[in-house]
């Protein structure tokens, strides 16, 4: 594959064809690359450019280009023949971005050979290649589900002990000012079979977590249900999460969940904190920027979460990827002010996130895109936090989950708060 920073001139061609009732069936099983909700979405094959290893959306170590450069210069020569026009046809690019600059992971965007999407009842398919490969496509075909299979997953380098106490530090640079709010995680590791169906996770996901954006880039797999940004034809949108309560028992408990969530005075200040981040990244480039007042609760399987939806309006130029650089990270994932709760999660977490609670998603030559941060997810094929083992037979798996930490907080009740967040993955691994 090709570097981006190095870019080919592109050939891309878009078609309408029948419709297609699951998409994951032409994904590779080893290394599925797909972006669903309610199963719309598009799935890639193969990598024709892949790129750049940067500190997420900022330039590279080497002073290489953003995220949003690079994929700038991709698009700026590309012969693109498109007349189906619908969000997500044409030439795109898939991307999977670290959490923090300082991270080991690289962060990548993905040009695939062949993308197959549905949308609003349509169904399409992409061919992208280099002006100067004649060769013909490889043909597009369904390929069956593999066995069922199962991940072993025990504590990382944050065991439940370890995580109280990292809370608990938490608050004390609450107490001594040096952040308003911090977001802690804590890790999960193992293995999944060698020759593993990674489909099988993809597709747990999105039958369980419809609402959510089911993704999987470059070994990262998940169901987040937080949109970090949308853009489509110079509309913006955000959804904000931030405040969970778990779900009940049952619908007399469900219901005072939902209640007591609305009214917790330390939930609520979190969710501001996160909300007041996205409108303040948002204003530089959106106009007529809104956001309810008071935000909602949102239901999903396992939890309740405070949402606030985020709406405005371009006013300049800006692609997808220049907002997720603005937005990235959010206080809903590292905390306010950004940098100094960035140094204190560098301070209390003994391990390198990665690309968990970084931006993944999709944007197109057009800039438009569907940008979630990742979570509820697990990167397979990343090096455990601890320990080496015998790989030859299964492949390393990491997962994380996290809970924002305020004055106020308790630390068991946010260690309860991560078991909550880890289910999604950890049920969908077992």
């Amino acid at each position: 594959m090709t570097d981006l920073s190095r870019p080919s001139r592109l050939a891309v061609e878009t078609r309408e064809i029948d419709p297609v009732d699951d998409l994951l069936l032409f994904a590779d099983p080893r290394a599925p690359l797909a972006w669903l909700r309610r199963s719309d979405g598009i799935i890639g094959l193969g990598g024709m450019l892949t790129g750049f290893e940067t500190g997420g959306t900022t330039p590279g170590r080497d002073g290489g280009p953003s995220a949003a450069d690079a994929w700038r210069a991709i698009c700026a020569d590309a012969e693109v023949d498109d007349p189906v026009g619908l969000h997500g046809t044409g030439l795109v690019a898939f991307g999977a971005l670290a959490f923090d600059p300082r991270s080991r992971s690289s962060s990548r965007l993905i040009v695939p050979h062949t993308v197959v999407g549905r949308r609003e009842g349509r169904a399409w398919i992409t061919r992208i290649r280099s002006v100067a490969d004649d060769a013909p496509p490889p043909p597009l075909r369904a390929v069956p589900y593999g066995p069922y299979w199962s991940a072993t997953l025990g504590p990382g380098a944050l065991d439940p002990e370890g995580y109280q106490a990292a809370v608990r530090a938490g608050l004390d640079a609450i107490a001594a000012r040096e952040v308003g709010k911090v977001v802690l995680a804590r890790d999960l590791i193992g293995t999944v079979p060698a020759n593993a169906d990674l489909r099988r996770l993809v597709r747990a996901l999105a039958g369980g977590y419809p609402d959510t954006w089911t993704f999987a880039v470059d070994g990262l797999i998940g169901a987040s249900p937080e949109t970090l940004v949308t853009v489509s034809g110079g509309a913006v949108t955000a959804r904000v999460l931030a405040g969970t309560f778990p779900r009940g028992a049952d619908a007399d408990d469900d219901a005072a969940a939902s209640i007591a969530l609305s009214h917790s005075g330390k939930d609520l200040d979190e969710h501001r904190y996160a909300v007041q981040s996205v409108l303040d990244a948002l204003a530089p480039h959106v106009r007529s920027v809104r956001a309810d007042e008071e935000p909602f609760a949102l239901e999903l399987p396992n939890l309740w979460h405070l949402a606030t939806d985020v709406a405005g309006e371009l006013a300049d130029h800006a692609s997808a990827l220049d907002l997720v650089a603005s937005l990235h990270p959010t206080a809903a994932v590292a905390g306010t002010p950004t940098d100094a709760a960035i140094e204190l999660i560098r301070r209390l977490e003994p391990f390198d996130r990665g690309r968990y609670a970084g931006p993944v998603g999709w944007v197109d030559a057009h800039g438009d895109g569907e940008w979630a941060i990742a979570l509820r997810c697990a990167q397979i094929g990343a090096e455990p936090m601890r320990g080496h083992g015998d790989y030859s037979d299964t492949i390393p798996v990491v997962a994380h989950a996290g809970a924002g930490i305020v004055a106020g907080s308790d630390p068991e009740t946010e260690l309860l708060e991560t078991r909550v967040k880890f289910r999604p993955i950890v049920d969908a691994l077992a």
